[in-house]
């Protein structure tokens, strides 16, 4: 895995909720700032599903894991577009992982530097940096 550049957003996902990170570690020294708690938008096509609608085969929380998950891309995306963040380091579940990365636009996955499938949202930070720093 590569180092994590200064500066770079680190979000930490699963189908609730998102926290997003920022390291302010110099040369390539990872050290997170949490600066975001990011929940679901209920206002927002909570319990659509991620195309819309809701199948008849998913559970009303499958579509709302899969809504959130839409719903963070697409604020990632925004983020991307806007010149917000140069690099991005993602940290999802399974699940929520298989969900946002096919939802990425070019420019957010051309910042993508790494990504780590595990569930960490509920984590501490020094927990989360210890992870990272192992996976280095």
């Amino acid at each position: 895995m590569h180092k994590i550049p200064t500066g770079t957003w680190v979000v930490v996902a699963d189908g609730t909720q998102a926290r997003l990170f920022h390291n302010l570690g110099k040369q390539d020294a990872l050290q997170l700032k949490q600066d975001d708690l990011i929940k679901p938008d209920v206002v927002d096509e909570q319990g659509q599903g991620p195309s819309g609608h809701r199948p008849p085969e998913a559970s009303p929380e499958q579509t709302d894991e899969a809504t959130f998950a839409k719903q963070l891309v697409h604020r990632l995306n925004a983020a991307a577009l806007k010149q917000e963040f140069e690099h991005l380091f993602l940290i999802a579940d399974p699940k929520t992982m298989g969900e946002i990365r096919p939802q990425l636009h070019a420019e957010t996955s051309k910042r993508l530097t790494g990504e780590l499938t595990k569930t960490l949202t509920n984590s501490t930070l020094e927990d989360i940096e210890k992870i990272l720093k192992a996976n280095e």
